[in-house]
């Protein structure tokens, strides 16, 4: 299972709001379609957003489990409501489950792939597919 680092306070809006979409520069990987993938919160504060809610305090650590389910291009930002962005990939997410106790972890640019131990912690919390 691979990892993806998203910055707060957008990491945590996926775990606890209605975010489900994530603005990238890059289109979405074709072997990463439909896997299972966990959000990190990464170190470090998008300072054009503020932060409100819980986890979005949360800094280096797993904060959600979920399934991108589509990427597509938007000039104008406007498919996918409030969080989409314009000129960027939307990478739809779907079945999103937040983990009841954040699980640190050291993040990484792209997808990365989480140790062992880490995996085993958000294995606890929720149940994981086998994916790639």
């Amino acid at each position: 299972m691979k990892a993806l680092t998203v910055r707060q306070p957008w990491a945590g809006a996926i775990a606890h709001q209605t975010k489900r979409v994530e603005n990238r520069t890059w289109k979405l990987p074709a072997k990463r379609h439909g896997a299972r993938i966990l959000i990190h919160a990464g170190t470090q504060l998008d300072r054009n957003a503020q932060i409100y809610g819980p986890h979005f305090g949360v800094y280096g650590a797993v904060v959600a489990v979920a399934t991108v389910t589509g990427c597509h291009w938007s000039e104008d930002g406007l498919c996918c409501g409030p969080w989409g962005f314009e000129r960027a990939y939307h990478w739809t997410l779907d079945d999103v489950t937040s983990l009841p106790e954040p699980v640190p972890a050291k993040g990484a640019l792209g997808f990365w792939t989480p140790p062992d131990d880490v995996l085993a912690a958000v294995q606890r919390q929720v149940r994981l597919e086998a994916t790639a």
